[in-house]
């Protein structure tokens, strides 16, 4: 899947080569950011999408801006596929939930930075999206509620951690096996939100209790 984020009003269009570049330097930079963290040499990012140094710098002048632009591009992605869940949730809320956590399953090399840790960004867009992530899984818990769907004690953080996991796959699995557990994982939790025989939970953390220490845990930067 092809992704882009708004590069801001006024922001002309790139030429065709230009946006390939771009698009070939972004996703050599989730790679290696996984493999390496987000220490990740830059010319090693740049050898990785063939292009040379200086056309990386001139798409992102420095390491913050390419961080950024891949923390964005992840928040993009999963909250246009809330969005898509929103569309359907009053028809089969259950199936909604699934249908957005499997979605995140299938794209989970766009979520690089959100599954390996940070390092967290004040970026106006990334926090604006995150807010946005989470009222908007609110909104499908809240319809799921009303259809007697779920638990009531279920919040949006437990669906973000729960993709989270499912997302990362065990160690040198091959792709089909760790997106077959992966699906399995997601279609046992779907099963766990029923409300019938459900035993209380402890109380849930805040999403901003959790984004706060959403740092550089599992990277390589120290």
């Amino acid at each position: 899947m092809t992704f882009t984020t708004s590069r801001g009003a006024g922001t002309p269009p790139l030429r065709a080569d230009a946006a390939r570049n771009r698009a070939q330097v972004l996703a050599a930079a989730r790679a290696a950011f996984r493999e390496l963290g987000t220490a990740a040499p830059l010319d090693e990012i740049a050898r990785r999408a063939g292009v040379n140094i200086a056309t990386l710098y001139r798409r992102f002048p420095d390491r913050d801006a390419l961080i950024r632009q891949v923390v964005v591009d992840g928040f993009a992605l999963v909250l246009e596929s809330i969005q898509q869940a929103l569309a359907v949730v009053s028809g089969d809320a259950l199936s909604a939930i699934e249908g957005f956590l499997i979605h995140m399953v299938e794209e989970r090399d766009m979520l690089a930075l959100p599954l390996i840790g940070g390092p967290v960004t004040d970026d106006r867009e990334a926090v604006e999206l995150r807010g946005q992530i989470v009222s908007s899984l609110e909104e499908i818990l809240e319809v799921a509620r009303a259809q007697e769907a779920i638990r009531h004690d279920v919040t949006a953080v437990d669906l973000i951690a729960t993709g989270v996991m499912a997302c990362r796959p065990m160690p040198h699995l091959p792709a089909a096996q760790a997106t077959a557990l992966a699906v399995r994982h997601v279609r046992v939790f779907v099963d766990g939100l029923r409300p019938a025989g459900a035993r209380p939970l402890p109380a849930a953390p805040t999403p901003d209790e959790i984004f706060i220490h959403v740092d550089v845990a599992g990277s390589r930067d120290d």
